[in-house]
């Protein structure tokens, strides 16, 4: 007797693709759950490393800007201010490298099951996540040494890391889509993330930027970001501009959306690509 053929098919319309993935949520979970067991295995000081790279950018940064450009830092030592700025910016480095390779990285998944393939990099967004709060715990105990306290403003702290998020996952998505279909994208990202790394206010404050300059300063998304956490964490020393904050956070949503929309249009062809 014939075996009847099994077709493995997404469900059609938004809708259904939005239910898929909660239903796949235990994959998504576990993939998550793998990246983060599979980043530090078979390293000598593990979960460490999520440590060591920031607070080693942070005193580079704190020597060459702090000490012998002697740029300001509105009153505020400048460790901790370079710090504040690292937590969001390393947070969106992380997810971008690691959601960029995220589709090839699993290449046999994709080709052997159906699974909302937007959990992939969703994932490794999550995955940066875990760097960032042993991070927020060594900024505690920075701002602790230095005697440095936030006051009320670090309630807003949960909306401007809502929107290193969008800003992460909408990048994420893009540049993983790409990648797929272009590889040379996979040595075009670390380029994008050391250069983002300097046009962005992680070593020196928006304030040594000209005024003429601010609308094209503000077109980094990261910029509002950056002064956010650095407002909510270390008060009226980082007065944030609200206006440029408006202009990225447009900016956020529409990465995010833009990619999403992307990768919804080329989702289809990953299997075949990949």
């Amino acid at each position: 007797m014939e075996q009847p053929e099994i077709v493995i098919k997404p469900g059609m319309g938004a809708l259904h693709y939005w239910r898929d993935i909660w239903r796949y949520r235990e994959l998504f979970l576990f993939l998550a759950w793998r990246d983060i067991l599979v980043r530090y295995k078979q390293t000598a000081i593990g979960i460490a490393w999520s440590v060591l790279r920031p607070l080693a950018t942070m005193l580079v940064f704190t020597i060459v800007f702090g000490k012998l450009a002697k740029l300001p830092s509105n009153g505020v030592p400048y460790p901790i201010m370079v710090y504040a700025a690292m937590l969001p910016w390393q947070f969106f480095a992380n997810s971008l490298t690691e959601s960029s390779n995220s589709l090839i990285d699993n290449s046999n998944l994709l080709t052997k099951v159906y699974f909302p393939r937007l959990i992939v990099p969703a994932g490794s967004v999550i995955v940066s996540m875990v760097d960032f709060l042993i991070s927020a715990v060594i900024l505690g105990g920075l701002m602790v040494w230095y005697r440095f306290l936030p006051d009320i403003r670090i309630l807003f702290l949960p909306a401007f890391f809502m929107m290193a998020f969008l800003a992460s996952f909408g990048a994420g998505l893009w540049l993983s889509a790409l990648n797929v279909k272009y590889r040379d994208f996979r040595y075009v990202v670390p380029f994008l993330v050391q250069f983002g790394l300097y046009i962005s206010p992680v070593g020196f404050s928006s304030s040594i930027v000209p005024e003429e300059w601010r609308v094209l300063y503000f077109l980094n998304p990261m910029v509002g970001v950056i002064d956010g956490f650095r407002w909510a964490l270390l008060g009226d020393a980082f007065p944030v501009n609200w206006p440029g904050l408006g202009l990225s956070l447009m900016l956020t949503f529409l990465m995010f959306g833009s990619g999403l929309m992307y990768f919804r249009n080329m989702e289809r062809s990953f299997a075949d690509v990949v």
